[in-house]
């Protein structure tokens, strides 16, 4: 740089960032102090503590809440344990105590007694049930379980169930109790209120759609809406299918004519399906759009999303 002539910004720069490293480095050198101050007031636990953390780290503070984690271990649903329980409880006998099914009884609830069912009665269960579970507590839980006989009573039995605190392990703390069954839920009015002509558009393609859902009667893809992927059961489980009844949500599939492109429609479907075992009353929801003049399926409703489109 040449006499008289005045430093630029960069000359001067680099001692102005050499000075804020430096007054960087106090305040930590002094933050360690006062740490390290506080840990020797406060223990020699609390000095290891400061010693082996930098002055930047922070704690947080433990939260109230239970984690994520433990809400999912305490509400472990007993439910399958009961099940199996109940099971082998009602197979069971105090006069055969040493049997495949008393054991397992036992080895589930140990302080419960087993039944003692006359030797010629019939009252072993052909199908055992969970139906519902109610937790009451902190790891206590109600399961009501149902047993179905061959004849077709239907018994139900409340069980009292205890989790540990892993929520892996489970104890039946108690002998099962006679109940009634559960009540019947009121159900509300059916959404599907408009009436679909049997001999319209919407009915045939419908028709034709099960056809190859269930019988196997051409290819599906062709009833299906661009973009919408549905595999047909198979093999095949009926060698017919006739629709019964169609319902609908909108106005639009009550109509005669095929609407303009796009636009959409819940159905509910009635079919009729036979094999050789009999017939079959079946029930089914679909939404269909309409495109090109015709109605194709763009969503077979069964509970889960299948193939990236239909559900």
């Amino acid at each position: 740089m040449s006499p008289g002539k005045q430093a630029s910004e960069s000359d001067v720069a680099p001692p102005r960032a050499a000075g804020a490293r430096l007054e960087k480095m106090r305040r930590r050198v002094r933050l360690s102090r006062l740490a390290l101050f506080t840990a020797i007031t406060s223990g020699p636990v609390a000095l290891g503590v400061a010693v082996m953390s930098g002055p930047t780290t922070v704690a947080a503070a433990p939260s109230d809440k239970p984690t994520a984690v433990r809400n999912a271990v305490a509400a472990a649903d007993p439910a399958g344990y009961a099940q199996v329980f109940v099971d082998a409880w009602l197979r069971s006998g105090a006069g055969d105590a040493n049997s495949a099914q008393a054991r397992l009884a036992q080895s589930l609830a140990p302080d419960v007694d087993l039944p003692d069912p006359v030797a010629s009665a019939q009252l072993k269960p052909a199908a055992v049930t969970a139906v519902r579970s109610a937790q009451r507590g902190d790891g206590e839980w109600a399961v009501t379980v149902a047993a179905q006989y061959a004849d077709g009573r239907l018994r139900y039995f409340v069980v009292p169930v205890t989790a540990d605190a892993s929520g892996a392990s489970f104890t039946v703390t108690g002998a099962p109790g006679a109940v009634a069954g559960p009540a019947r839920a009121a159900v509300g009015k059916s959404p599907y209120g408009v009436s679909v002509p049997s001999d319209g558009d919407l009915s045939l393609a419908v028709g034709e759609f099960f056809g190859a859902y269930l019988t196997g009667a051409g290819e599906v893809d062709r009833y299906l809406a661009p973009g919408v992927k549905l595999s047909p059961i198979s093999p095949a489980p009926y060698t017919a299918v006739a629709v019964q009844r169609v319902s609908a949500v909108e106005e639009a599939a009550g109509a005669g004519k095929v609407p303009a492109d796009g636009t959409a429609v819940r159905v509910l479907v009635q079919v009729e399906a036979r094999d050789s075992g009999g017939r079959w009353p079946l029930g089914y929801e679909l939404t269909l759009k309409a495109r090109s003049g015709r109605w194709e399926v763009a969503a077979l409703e069964s509970g889960t999303v299948q193939d990236g489109g239909a559900r």
